[in-house]
């Protein structure tokens, strides 16, 4: 008895539909290449910069840190470099001279490296230096190349009775720091450029606040005299 044999089916390319195959080979190539364009960005900035006034203690803890050495008086005069190193992960601590002539200038030739920013307040002083300290904060806050670092405000010299806690300090930079924004408007400076562009910290119509702010911010208390930097190297150790 004869039997019919079934056709052989045969496929070829142009039975196969290619358009699912092709928008899935796009989808993976934009993804590998957000992939690769984000390491590259992450692994650009390493820098930790450790800023602040002029004798706030931001060198001292500079030595302390990377030296374990206190010394009796520190002054910089240019930007001091050091590794810091946590397990098999290294960050490179840079010490922002902090003189208003040289620091602005410093401060932007690493701004752009920098994974994390450390803003070093003299707890004793803070009162009758509030202005210049919400000011230079400021300065570094309102910079758009600073939006993707965190931010440590550390509150130095917590070994003297004199000594603001964190909780104060914070009040009296929020309360300055709204008096800073009126002063300087919307941020938006007639002629001002891409490399330096500001801009506007907080929420319009209300009293500033450090936790309207895009930017991950902690502050914390410190001695470097009494080698008191746990926190300081905790929040390090995270962020490498």
């Amino acid at each position: 008895m004869n039997t019919e044999e079934e056709p052989e089916v045969l496929w070829t390319i142009s039975n196969i539909n290619m358009v699912p195959v092709i928008v899935a080979a796009i989808i993976g190539l934009i993804f590998i290449a957000l992939f690769v364009i984000l390491r590259k960005r992450s692994s650009a900035r390493r820098d930790f910069l450790l800023t602040g006034l002029s004798e706030s203690g931001k060198s001292a803890i500079f030595m302390r840190l990377l030296h374990k050495k206190f010394p009796d008086t520190y002054v910089s005069v240019k930007e001091n470099m050091g590794e810091y190193k946590s397990g098999g992960l290294a960050g490179r601590i840079i010490d922002i001279p902090g003189h208003y002539r040289v620091r602005n200038k410093c401060f932007d030739q690493y701004k752009r490296t920098a994974k994390g920013i450390i803003f070093v307040v003299d707890s004793v002083t803070i009162q009758k230096d509030i202005r210049d300290v919400a000011d230079a904060l400021y300065t570094i806050l309102s910079d758009i190349a600073t939006v993707p670092c965190s931010f440590l405000v550390l509150c130095s010299k917590q070994d003297l009775a004199t000594a603001k806690s964190v909780k104060v300090l914070k009040q009296l930079l929020e309360k300055e720091m709204n008096l800073v924004r009126g002063t300087r408007g919307k941020l938006e400076v007639l002629g001002e450029n891409e490399t330096n562009k500001a801009t506007y910290l907080g929420k319009n119509g209300k009293d500033f606040e450090f936790s309207h702010l895009p930017q991950n911010i902690q502050f914390y208390e410190c001695s470097a005299k009494e080698d008191q930097l746990n926190h300081l190297t905790d929040w390090l150790d995270r962020m490498l």
